[in-house]
């Protein structure tokens, strides 16, 4: 094939130090943030915006760094500053040089340039240190001597102030010997700590004396043995000050932290001073991104390691096959807010499927093969099939052809040859000598077309002793007998022996870090510390083992064929398998003499059914709000004005979400389109559609101006429809979208497209009916007492309905066809 591709090793290596790529990734759209960041420059505060990206060296690069790392680098990139790549690496129990080297190199593959503005925290221990000192000669710190159960005992609770250690009236003398002893590795682990003295009755229970320094007795891979290493909230904003920092963005549950940062930017004097900025965490179904847990699933043998194709880190995405395009794609479809979200992992997955789709080249491939015989095929013939046949490739003057991907190539390239030999291989599932209803590909005397090459008829079948068919005798028919379906081929005698490794989601639920399907999952933008201990991974207990919610599916292995003109092309091509899915050749196992396939993703969303199921059992949203903790209301209390805070109240009362109320009460954009909505018994629905879903789109003009204009006043009809049950949420969210690009009104597209749910009983009666007569021996054993084949039927009526079934009302049929 001749399409350029670059070649696997140059892009584990990543790209250039300027990267022309990174430079064309999709824009962070308008947010609080870059609504700050104009205000600064246009009053002078800042000359220059500088952002930084501080991942912790614990474990490799994941697609939970993949939001964060985004918005710092493209922010800069977008208003003319600089990013820099920091290694926040103080914990010397779990920074290594192999995890600082993968997370650069992931990031460059990502897109990202840095320049020479790479930093290791740990190359300021000294000047940390000397802070430190500053701190304790002006009073603000003191070497504490009570154990860690005493300390937390005397910080009190959020409705009882602190009490002062007895040690924290040591002398300005008294503080510094022993703050040097510590450091000279004198005491043991636990023995002394150096904390913040800041205010022990403050509502915030950060800045009670917030501990700045531990002694730990483990070398540093950098530094060497320091015995001493500082704490999050001492070391970050420091290094946040000495880079230059403007802008420093982190999610939304260090809110309370500022506190600590500006502290400590006031008292050691830093002018010009960075400042935080907080934003909503991100979650992502089906995904555990703790390096902690990563790390155990390599140990516990469940994946081969951390660039096993089925984990969340961007080294496995990159051995998958993912590009780096797709992941910066579905970065910038995110969003920034201060509202919690969860993300759809569809979001993801459809961002590699849309830039899969133009790049990817269709061959065919058979994974588990059923030898046909065409047995009027007297010679062998050579075809010639487009590598996209279903896309317009136009011919320009100069003789070129423009390819979906936007490529021109010669039109020789845009094909390749296909042998036809009298054998054959096509799927096992492509032929059926007893049929369902609806069956459309090859029977027992039927017909059916190979893509390509024509019609045939399934004449013979030939039998094993266990009555499976091992070959079919077949003659190609004339175009003028049809055929209902088309199904893929190799030839036997030429086609390419290969392993297909067949990934798939590694956990089966879409939080698999809590049995509450209201517990927080994975975050995108989380870090791998815990400011407030003495561990910097800060993963919080969950109940139970979230290794018993692990996909038993997660990889299943073929062997089959492949057509023999992939052997000519460049490592790193990525193919359609036509009917199979996005696949390419596995870059660490498949060589030449022994091919290995892995699929990137299949064709279509194939869970979409069952969280359509899920979605409807419960009644939840697929993308969920997760309400912040009441100490950090709390602390964000004091930044509302009295008619904010009376905004927020009225909201609370219309039954709008605490954070999409804060968001109301502060965007008079948003609050104007929430208010001409009218939404009434709707408004906790509407309201989450506007601050989650449409704001991008109102700050941006696409919503309210032009002619895609969306009328407020139609959303509470389609809230009406998701609360009755009519539609399901995912329907309810795509409807939105593109009511909002069409500005048609959404209810209108679902009844012009008959989107509503089928929950008609009777109608339910008679897909069940019909599915029980084409499976009697499954609908007798489930009449007997089986009561494992529901999942079965139930999956079969989704099928049937088009995934429009109420998965209610098919359970209740399935119920009483059960009993009777």
């Amino acid at each position: 094939m001749g399409v350029p591709r670059t070649p696997y090793s140059e892009q584990m290596t990543g790209p250039d130090p300027v990267s022309p790529a990174a430079a064309d990734a999709p824009r962070v759209a308008p947010n609080f943030i870059t609504e700050i960041i104009e205000r600064d420059l246009e009053s002078g505060k800042y000359p220059q915006v500088v952002t930084r990206f501080p991942p912790e060296p614990s474990g490799y690069a994941h697609l939970g760094h993949v939001f964060a790392s985004f918005l710092d680098f493209q922010t800069a990139q977008q208003y003319g500053g600089r990013y820099h790549l920091r290694m926040d690496d103080t914990n010397p129990e779990l920074a290594t040089q192999e995890y600082v080297d993968a997370i650069a190199d992931d990031l460059r593959w990502l897109g990202w340039d840095w320049g020479e503005h790479f930093y290791y925290a740990s190359d300021n221990f000294g000047r940390y240190y000397e802070y430190a000192e500053q701190l304790i000669r002006q009073g603000d710190a003191y070497v504490d001597s009570v154990s860690g159960e005493e300390m937390a005992a005397l910080r009190g609770t959020p409705d009882r102030p602190g009490t002062p250690s007895p040690y924290r009236g040591r002398s300005v003398e008294e503080n510094l010997d022993l703050f040097r002893r510590m450091r000279a590795g004198e005491f043991a682990a636990g023995e002394h700590l150096l904390r913040a003295k800041i205010d022990l009755s403050s509502p915030n229970m950060k800045l009670r004396d917030p501990a700045l320094y531990r002694i730990l007795h483990v070398p540093h891979y950098r530094a060497g043995d320091w015995c001493i290493y500082p704490m999050y909230d001492f070391q970050h904003p420091l290094q946040d000050a000495l880079e230059g920092v403007t802008h420093s963005m982190c999610s939304l549950e260090f809110v309370d932290n500022r506190a600590i940062y500006d502290w400590l930017m006031e008292r050691l004097g830093f002018d010009p001073r960075p400042h935080q900025y907080e934003f909503g965490r991100r979650g992502l179904e089906y995904t555990i991104t703790s390096k902690r847990k990563l790390r155990r699933l390599i140990e516990e043998g469940r994946v081969s390691g951390w660039d096993d194709p089925r984990m969340p880190t961007l080294r496995a995405q990159r051995r998958l096959g993912v590009t780096p395009e797709a992941v910066r794609n579905f970065a910038a479809q995110i969003g920034v807010n201060r509202t919690n979200r969860t993300v759809d992992i569809a979001v993801y997955e459809n961002a590699v499927r849309d830039d899969l789709n133009t790049r990817a080249p269709r061959v065919m491939a058979v994974l588990e093969p059923l030898k046909v015989e065409l047995t009027n095929l007297t010679e062998p013939q050579e075809l010639t099939l487009p590598y996209w046949p279903h896309d317009v490739v136009a011919l320009s003057p100069d003789g070129l052809l423009s390819l979906p991907s936007g490529e021109r190539v010669p039109a020789e390239q845009a094909a390749r040859t296909v042998p036809l030999t009298r054998e054959v291989y096509i799927e096992q599932s492509d032929f059926a000598q007893n049929p369902p209803k609806g069956f459309k590909r090859l029977t027992q005397g039927g017909t059916v077309r190979l893509r390509g090459a024509g019609i045939i008829r399934a004449d013979e079948v030939e039998l094993n002793d266990s009555g499976q068919p091992v070959l079919i005798r077949a003659s190609l028919q004339p175009e003028e007998v049809g055929a209902a379906g088309v199904i893929h081929w190799v030839s036997a005698a030429q086609a390419v022996p290969a392993e297909f490794r067949l990934y798939d989601r590694l956990f089966r639920v879409p939080n698999p870090e809590g049995e509450n399907p209201e517990d927080p999952v994975s975050p995108l933008e989380a870090p791998d510390f815990d400011p407030e201990g003495m561990s910097h991974e800060g993963d919080a207990p969950v109940s139970g083992d979230f290794t018993r919610f692990l996909n038993p599916d997660s990889l299943q292995v073929r062997h089959g064929f492949v057509e023999p003109s992939v052997l000519g092309d460049p490592q790193d091509t990525r193919y359609q398998f036509e009917r199979q899915g996005y696949f390419w050749r596995d870059p660490v196992d498949s060589r030449e003499e022994g091919l290995v396939f892995g699929r990137i993703i299949t064709l279509k969303d194939t869970w979409a059914k069952e969280a359509k199921k899920a979605a409807g059992s419960q009644g939840q949203n697929t993308e969920k709000k997760a309400e912040p903790k009441p100490r950090a209301q709390a602390a964000a209390a004091p930044d509302f004005s009295p008619a904010e805070q009376a905004e927020i109240e009225r909201l609370r009362g219309l039954g709008v979400g605490s954070e999409d109320a804060i968001a109301l009460a502060r965007d008079p954009q948003l609050a104007e389109f929430f208010a001409a909505a009218g939404a009434g018994a709707h408004a906790g629905q509407v309201a989450a559609w506007v601050v989650n879903d449409l704001a991008g789109l109102l700050r941006e003009g696409q919503v309210h101006e032009g002619q895609s204009r969306l009328n407020p006043a139609d959303l509470p009809a389609l809230a009406e429809l998701l609360a009755g049950g009519s539609i399901s949420t995912r329907i309810a969210k795509d409807v939105l979208a593109r009511a909002a690009a069409s500005g048609e009104a959404p209810a209108a597209i679902v009844e012009r497209e008959g989107l509503k749910v089928v929950s008609d009983a009777g109608e339910l009666r008679r897909v069940v009916e019909d599915l029980f007569a084409a499976h009697p021996a499954e609908a007798e054993a489930f009449r007997g007492g089986k009561a494992a084949l529901q999942g079965f039927f139930m999956g079969k009526v989704m099928q049937a309905t088009g995934g429009k079934a109420d998965p209610k009302a098919v359970g209740a049929v399935l119920r009483e066809a059960a009993e009777g």
